[in-house]
């Protein structure tokens, strides 16, 4: 069997072509390197250094060691060196998932971020369901911006933020005026989200406990579709309180407090135990992580904003 550790004392009896010289270079003793010596010339199956006089020579085979040795260990030290994240340089293939809001809401500033400080990275956006199964040691996924009650143990993860469920219409909606009930929102008619939309799945459930149950008027895969409804008709969209500020951008909507309660729910970006101490990985969970917690705190503050106001 081949003895690694033997490589080292080698390479200083190679180098100084002495015991006691190659002796003090490692730091022990020269009966304990006169013991090595006899241990290399086992394992080489060659005398390595022989005695001429007083001083010693290297054989053939210990000439040929001399000159290959230190490359090869420099090598192996190499695999002991931390990889190091160059972006500029970096040509990997992220990929990412999150809901079609997120694509749509985020994704292009993370895009963004690393054309700037990536040019030849790629990144890849896949839609993700609340309710798909968390398998990333099976799944090609880097990073995954979801809900989540915690961090599952086999994967890792930071909580981004935490949020709540909201009701918005549009402006000019017969409930606009004054604050809304459980028996108003009962019988409204609602649009219902099933594309990553199941985050209004609590407020069914918790329905269902009190014997009641929502009207559905449409049901869409995406966001974008579900507010186009939203603005030509009286539905009401009942959605994460980020998401609803983030469409008040671009339409004249109305937000209210969700008259049921819900326990909030907190977003998290998980990766895989196996992606945790890849340099490149954490360069892209680094960049990723910051735009992700800042859109959400900043959607959440300006919607806790609009709700106090339309419902004063």
């Amino acid at each position: 069997m081949n003895n690694y550790k033997l490589l080292q004392p080698l390479a200083a009896i190679l180098e100084t072509q002495s015991i006691t010289k190659s002796a003090q270079k490692c730091n022990v003793t020269q009966s304990a390197m006169s013991k090595t010596l006899g241990q290399i010339r086992e394992a080489f199956h060659d005398d390595i250094l022989i005695r001429e006089g007083n001083h010693y020579v290297l054989t053939k085979r210990g000439q040929e060691l001399r000159e290959q040795l230190p490359l090869l260990l420099a090598q192996v030290d190499a695999l002991y060196v931390p990889k190091v994240m160059d972006p500029k340089t970096c040509t990997r293939n992220f990929s990412f998932a999150t809901s079609d809001f997120g694509a749509q809401a985020i994704f292009p500033e993370i895009c963004r971020s690393i054309e700037k400080e990536a040019p030849l990275v790629s990144v890849e956006c896949r839609l993700w369901r609340t309710r798909q199964a968390l398998d990333l040691a099976k799944d090609s996924l880097d990073l995954v911006s979801t809900l989540a009650v915690a961090i599952p143990e086999n994967l890792c993860g930071k909580i981004m933020a935490q949020d709540r469920l909201a009701v918005v219409f549009r402006e000019g909606h017969p409930l606009s005026r004054g604050s809304m009930s459980l028996q108003d929102y009962i019988e409204a008619r609602h649009v219902l989200i099933m594309g990553g939309g199941d985050k209004d799945s609590d407020v069914d459930r918790a329905l269902a406990r009190m014997g009641m149950r929502r009207n559905i008027f449409a049901r869409v895969t995406f966001f974008q579709a579900a507010f186009e409804i939203l603005v030509r008709s009286n539905a009401l969209i009942t959605t994460p309180l980020h998401i609803a500020a983030d469409f008040t951008k671009r339409y004249e909507l109305q937000l209210r407090p969700l008259p049921l309660d819900v326990e909030p729910h907190h977003y998290y970006l998980l990766w895989h135990g196996k992606h945790h101490h890849d340099p490149e990985h954490q360069w892209f969970r680094e960049l990723c992580f910051p735009i992700l917690k800042g859109q959400l705190e900043e959607t959440i503050a300006s919607g806790m904003k609009l709700i106090h106001t339309h419902s004063d």
